[in-house]
């Protein structure tokens, strides 16, 4: 009878696990390309710059890879580089969704590319003081622990150890019932 309780916890257990993994991990939208390819990013403003990413090690794109979509100009990517770039068209229509096109050796494959609404800002310049000279970069909390502060991983502990503290009355409690 415990046997049944221990195997039907794990087949729940192994179902949400399944269950929560990102549904779009799955879907590649019918792109099955020998070679891997991606945008980044994904969503920018009209008139930014995007970087294209080519993965070849995994064989099957040996020339050059032609990029291309509505929303820029047709890009070449020549043979042994894995990268390159593009500059959105400044009339892109803002929340509107383009399809960026890879094509190499016969076979292509395409991605989406999602124009935010607004213009991008340059780079905002950084004054040089030659009495305080720049001293590196001031890291933030970083980590799986920024952003939380004590209450909320308290009271993430504190419903954790609850959870587990009942599953294990509970089984106690049901195992004395049966009389084992």
């Amino acid at each position: 009878m415990r046997a049944i309780r221990v195997a039907s916890a794990a087949l729940l257990g192994v179902g949400a696990l399944a269950f929560s993994a990102a549904p779009a991990a799955a879907n590649d939208g019918g792109n099955v390309t020998p070679f891997g390819f991606s945008v980044l990013p994904t969503t920018i403003a009209a008139g930014g710059q995007i970087t294209f990413r080519l993965d070849r090690d995994s064989g099957g794109c040996k020339g050059s890879v032609t990029v291309s979509s509505a929303v820029f100009d047709t890009v070449t990517i020549p043979r042994g580089r894995s990268s390159g770039t593009a500059t959105v068209d400044v009339d892109a229509k803002a929340t509107a969704v383009y399809q960026v096109t890879f094509s190499c050796d016969g076979m292509s494959g395409s991605t989406d590319l999602t124009i935010a609404g607004g213009r991008p800002v340059g780079p905002t310049p950084v004054p040089i003081n030659p009495a305080n000279p720049d001293r590196g970069v001031h890291a933030g909390e970083g980590g799986s622990v920024a952003g939380f502060d004590l209450r909320e991983i308290g009271l993430g502990a504190a419903l954790i150890t609850g959870s587990v503290g009942a599953a294990y009355h509970f089984s106690r409690r049901r195992g004395h019932e049966d009389g084992a």
